[in-house]
């Protein structure tokens, strides 16, 4: 597949998931054939399939055996696909949803920094801490300042040291860079206390304070949900 097929697929997912998740398609109703399909995008079955292939992955949309392609339940949904939840937030921001976000961050985040103070080589305390100060450097760029963020809370996370917990990085991360991306906010009330909080789970990491981490970390999550309530 040519890199004109890949964009075009590319952009066809995008597309028919905003028209999903914008209701367009309610869920338990059918997409249209792939005949339909094919016509509306001025395209191949082969890459309508690969477009259902994507939203499948999605589970935004379940394939029934010679009766075609149907919409899933929003509660099936995979929310930890940047993409889907993309698209969930800029169409609606429900709160229920940013609260399950929130209890999975509570959840799972804690915990990580205060197993990262516990077990943090140098070399890993040397990427976190350069993520930071790209965050610093880049405050003022939404960007660079996201890319960092994601950056900081990897290194955190891979300072862990668990195999199985690193396969979680993707989910992880795709549900920061959702909540990121939507709470991004450089003036002088706001980027501060993101930075001072960042600088803080750092310094808890660096000296080895299990406990201060784990705090540093409840009140990042705490900030960062507060700025999403605030804007939705």
């Amino acid at each position: 597949m040519n890199k004109q097929q890949i964009g075009k697929t590319d952009r066809i997912i995008i597309e028919v998931g905003r028209q999903i998740v914008g209701g367009k398609y309610p869920p338990g109703s059918p997409l249209p054939a792939e005949a339909e399909l094919c016509e509306e995008f001025q395209t191949s079955r082969n890459i309508i399939r690969e477009v259902l292939r994507a939203l499948m992955a999605k589970r935004l949309v379940e394939v029934k055996r010679y009766r075609g392609a149907f919409v899933t339940l929003r509660n099936q949904w995979n929310y930890l696909d940047t993409e889907v939840l993309n698209w969930v937030l800029a169409q609606d921001y429900d709160p229920r949803l940013i609260a399950a976000m929130s209890e999975v961050r509570n959840l799972v985040e804690p915990t990580i920094a205060r197993w990262a103070a516990e077990r943090a080589t140098s070399s890993e305390l040397a990427v976190i801490e350069a993520a930071l100060n790209d965050m610093i450097t880049h405050h003022q760029e939404r960007e660079r300042f996201n890319e960092a963020d994601i950056r900081y809370h990897e290194a955190v996370l891979a300072a862990v040291h668990n195999p199985v917990l690193q396969q979680l990085s993707v989910a992880i991360s795709s549900l920061q860079r959702a909540v990121f991306e939507r709470t991004y906010m450089p003036d002088e009330d706001n980027m501060p206390r993101t930075l001072r909080e960042h600088q803080e789970l750092y310094d808890a990491i660096r000296h080895q304070d299990p406990d201060a981490a784990e705090r540093a970390a409840l009140t990042m999550i705490a900030s960062s949900t507060k700025r999403l309530k605030d804007i939705t």
